[in-house]
This record gives C-alpha cells, sequence and structure tokens, in this order.
C-alpha cells in the first residue's frame, strides 16, 4: 500500500547521499518535506545571525532543488512533538522519515516523536548518513564504552567494514509516482522565513563568504578536489591560522548542516588519493572526519559530555569566575592584538581556523583568564557557522587539558604563535584596521611601542586599543601552577579510588532512538 510520507529534514539538508529521504520515496504517493524551526534549537540567545543566514540560504536551496522534483519545502516553527502530530492528522500521514541525531536533545525528541508516531499509527524510518560509521556500534564494538584516544578510535572503526558507499540524489524517475501537494498560498503558510521575520537587522551583516546549501557544497568540494597535490599532501597542523584567505577546505559548515554528506566527502577524498602518496590520519582530510567521529562517539558515551561536573572524563578545575575578563575575550578587547582579531573574525565571519581556535580557548582557559571552558563553548555556540555540539564541547575540553589532552605545560602565546605564520601582522591589520599603521615590531605588541610611534600610527594604547588584560608570561607560569594541583587533585581522587586511567572509556547507559524502533528496522538501519 502506498504511504503518504512526512521526510522531517534536520541537518541532513541536501538532496545527495539521503538514504531517509530515499526510504521515503518507496511506495510513496504523498510527500511532504519538513523542516521544522524548533524555539530549543533555533533561538537567539544561542544562534548568531551568521548562522541564521546560513540555514536560510541552505533551507532556499534546498527548496529550489526539491521544485526540480515537482515538490516543495515545508517550514513551519513549534515543537516538533506539538506541530507533527498536527501534520500527521491534517495530512493523513502514515510514514515518518528523518536522520538519525546523536545530540542528547536530539534523541529524547526523537524518542517523543516516535511514540506519538506510533500512537497514531505512522511507521517510523530513521537512517543513519550524518556521520560515516554508526556511532552506537562503535561502542558497542568497544564492550559498552566510547574510546578515548584517536589512536583506539582508529583501531576500532578499522576492525569494521569501509564506510558506506553514497548514494545519488533522487531523480524524476524516482519520484516519477510522487505527488507533493501545494496550495496557492504555500508561501504565506510553509515559505521559508526571512532573516528580518526571524527577528535580525541586517545592516551591519558583513559579506557571506560562506553561503549556505548543497549545491555551494558540492562546488566547493569539487574545487579542491582539482587540487590533488593539495589534497594528497595536507597535513593540518602545517596549515596557517592567520592566512588572509583560509589554509582550509572551510567545509565543516556544509558538513555541519548536513549540505554536504561526510561519506561523500570521505569517497571523494578515496578517488583523489587512489595510487597517490598521501598523508594519513590523523593529519590528513580522512583523519579530519575521523577526529568528528570521535568526538561523536565521546559525546555519546560519556555522560553530561558538555559540562565539567558530573563529566566522568573531565578534569575538575577550580575556574575563576570574571565577567569582565569573559566579556573582554568575547568583544575582542583583551589587549593582544593576535587574540583580538580572531575574535573579531569570529564574530564577522562566523569561522576561524583551528589553530586560531586553539589560541582564544587556550588564552580564555588555562593559558591566560583562567575561566571555565563551558563559557568559551557558550561564545562559540553563538559565533561559529559549524557549530557542532559534540566537536565544540569535545574540542573545548581538549584545548583546557581537562580531558583527552593532558600536556597543559604547553601553553600557546598569544604574541609569538601568531608570528611564526605572519611576522608582518597582515592579519591583524585586516581585523583591527585601527593597529594597521604599527610598525611589524609593534603590531604584536603595541604597548610596548614608543609615544611617538603609537601617536604616528593614530592610535594609543590605552586610550584608543585597549592595554593588555593580564601579564601573559606572570599569569601564564601561574595557572600551570594551578594545573598542576588540579592534576594532583584528580590523581589522588583516582588513586583512593582505586579507578586509574588505564581505561578506554565510560559504560555507555542511554538507549539511542535506535534501540526503540523494532528490530527490522534496527537491522537496515543506515542501509540505503
Amino acid at each position: 500500500m502506498a504511504h503518504t510520507c512526512v521526510h522531517w529534514f534536520r541537518k541532513g539538508l541536501r538532496l545527495h547521499d539521503n538514504p531517509a529521504l530515499m526510504a521515503a520515496l518507496r511506495d510513496c504517493k504523498e510527500l511532504y518535506p519538513v523542516f521544522i524551526v524548533d524555539p530549543y534549537l533555533h533561538n537567539n540567545t544561542c544562534v548568531g545571525i551568521n548562522r541564521w543566514r546560513f540555514l536560510v540560504g541552505a533551507l532556499k536551496d534546498l527548496d529550489c532543488s526539491l521544485k526540480k522534483l515537482n515538490s516543495r519545502l515545508f517550514v513551519v516553527r513549534g515543537k516538533p512533538e506539538d506541530v507533527l502530530p498536527r501534520l500527521f492528522n491534517k495530512w493523513k500521514v502514515t510514514q515518518l522519515t528523518y536522520e538519525y541525531d546523536t545530540e542528547p536533545y536530539s534523541l529524547s525528541r526523537d524518542r517523543t516523536v516516535a511514540a506519538l508516531a506510533k500512537e497514531r499509527g505512522v511507521k517510523v524510518i530513521c537512517k543513519i548518513s550524518h556521520t560515516i560509521y554508526d556511532i552506537d556500534r562503535i561502542i558497542e564494538e568497544n564492550n559498552g564504552k566510547a574510546p578515548l584516544t584517536y589512536n583506539h578510535m582508529q583501531a576500532i572503526v578499522k576492525a569494521q567494514s569501509p564506510p558506506r558507499r553514497p548514494i545519488p540524489a533522487p531523480t524524476m524517475e524516482d519520484m516519477k509516482d510522487v505527488k507533493t501537494p501545494c496550495s496557492e498560498n504555500h508561501e504565506m503558510k510553509y515559505g521559508i522565513p526571512t532573516l528580518e521575520e526571524l527577528g535580525h537587522g541586517t545592516a551591519a551583516l558583513a559579506e557571506e563568504l560562506f553561503p549556505g546549501g548543497e549545491q555551494e557544497a558540492l562546488r566547493r568540494l569539487e574545487e579542491y578536489m582539482k587540487r590533488t597535490e593539495w589534497v594528497c599532501s595536507f597535513e593540518k597542523p602545517q596549515t596557517s591560522p592567520n592566512s588572509l584567505s583560509p589554509s582550509t577546505t572551510v567545509l565543516s559548515p556544509y558538513v555541519t548542516f548536513g549540505c554536504l554528506s561526510a561519506c561523500t566527502f570521505w569517497w571523494r577524498l578515496t578517488e583523489v588519493y587512489q595510487g597517490k602518496k598521501h598523508s594519513k590520519p590523523p593529519v590528513s582530510l580522512h583523519g579530519q572526519l575521523l577526529w568528528r567521529e570521535f568526538f561523536y562517539t565521546a559525546s555519546v558515551g560519556i555522560p553530561n559530555f558538555n559540562k565539567m561536573e558530573g563529566n566522568p572524563v573531565c578534569t575538575q578545575v577550580d575556574w575563576d569566575t570574571n565577567s569582565e575578563y569573559l566579556a573582554a575575550w568575547r568583544e575582542a578587547r583583551t589587549g593582544f592584538p593576535f587574540i583580538d582579531a580572531i575574535m573579531t573574525q569570529l564574530r564577522q565571519e562566523g569561522w576561524i581556523h583551528h589553530l586560531a581556535r586553539h589560541a582564544v580557548a587556550c588564552f580564555l582557559t588555562r593559558g591566560d583568564l583562567w575561566i571555565s571552558w563551558e563559557e568559551g563553548q557558550k561564545v562559540f555556540e553563538e559565533f561559529l557557522l559549524d557549530l557542532d555540539w559534540a566537536l565544540n564541547a569535545g574540542n573545548w575540553q581538549w584545548l583546557s587539558a581537562s580531558t583527552f589532552f593532558h600536556q597543559f605545560f604547553r601553553v600557546y602565546s598569544p604574541i609569538a604563535f601568531g608570528k611564526k605564520t605572519d611576522k608582518n601582522g597582515d592579519y591583524i591589520r585586516k581585523y583591527l584596521p585601527l593597529l594597521k599603521k604599527f610598525p611589524a615590531k609593534f603590531i604584536y605588541e603595541p604597548w610596548k611601542a614608543p609615544r611617538s610611534v603609537q601617536q604616528a600610527a593614530g592610535c594609543i594604547v590605552g586610550k584608543d586599543y585597549p592595554s593588555p588584560i593580564v601579564q601573559h608570561e606572570l599569569v601564564s607560569k601561574k595557572n600551570i601552577q594551578r594545573m598542576k594541583l588540579a592534576y594532583a587533585k584528580r590523581n589522588s581522587t583516582e588513586s583512593q579510588t582505586k579507578s586509574p586511567r588505564k581505561w578506554h572509556g565510560v559504560k555507555r547507559k542511554a538507549p539511542s532512538v535506535i534501540d526503540m524502533l523494532n528490530k527490522k528496522d534496527r537491522k537496515n538501519v543506515g542501509a540505503n
């Protein structure tokens, strides 16, 4: 019997390699592609305007692609558990399809929605395609624990089958017996909201360097894949944090929103690597995709992953609470030009290089300001285009030396680090034009410039540009000692509880949404 199906777009904002969408089209007579503006996920307190703009662009692109298949996107607002039952009744829906999502809120939401669908006789099909591997299976293969080292993660996935091959986007042939009923007032009822309708003024918006959408994602992918030698020799640590144009692919926002399938990316890289000498994980582009899988697995297997308290693998640190320091860091007025230039780029463009993220994260936490990584996590949550719940939490724990990385005595200098790749300070001049007339000798430390040099540059430190918020040489040494104490305390606690850190993870307790589905669906999850 033919279905009336809602395909619920969440992160997988694409037609290519979308197994849940293809499942929706099988034996389907009516298809309703739906995107829900969820007040929990899409609110102005934690989503900055750049990410809103990217999302709106991705939805427009998706709608445009669906139109070419004689379908449309239906955008509705509200809590999914309220919205979807209404749509089930209104459209007489018999099937719901969506992509599996591993975030805690998403798992809870999807359990609720799956139960509501079952009550109404609506069949639920959930497919894995946001990650390369089945994250739950990785944890199962590791005795119900999340691996806590990259090498251990590599060993687990190496023992598994290669990542599944991506599937093509649906064609008119796939849609030949499928209709999407649309009314004349579709735009008014189900249209994509503008930034203004979402409560954002656009006057102060900078140029959009990374437009949202599947077509732009695929264009960028092919553009980079043509650079065979660059792809094969790519090593993440060797790229520049302060080049004037990105020294990496900037495909991360497209993978985060699902405009680009991670599996598609993986296999295109495999094609480029074929028969050629190339870099290997963890530094290669394949390695970057595996880092993503590593943090996803950790986020699923470790309780309270985005918090310090109640997180069994996170070192408990007596971070300071200092609202002035936090505001100065967030608002790019620490008095350290390299740090302030990075935070300015983040706010303006929504993207910064991964080593730039390292520098500002270390500065906020263990390096200089001794403020909790959770506070930095919130700021990145607002500003980053490629904000990913699991990666954001994992990287902040790493960079604060709280989890995964433990060489707390290795501190990024807010002065020397930037000089390695940009002695002239061109990056600083671009994002902090107030300092652009300073000689290269003083561009990283303008407070050391004689008054006459500051006057000639048209910028007096302490008046036009802030004096340094801290003395790096002093506070970094003091903070290393504070971190040493936190580690000593942790080690002492572990020895008392006879729980040394030789284990490879923590037992996972929470059931997944997929576990709730019937055995047949669980077996076929992620299948094409």
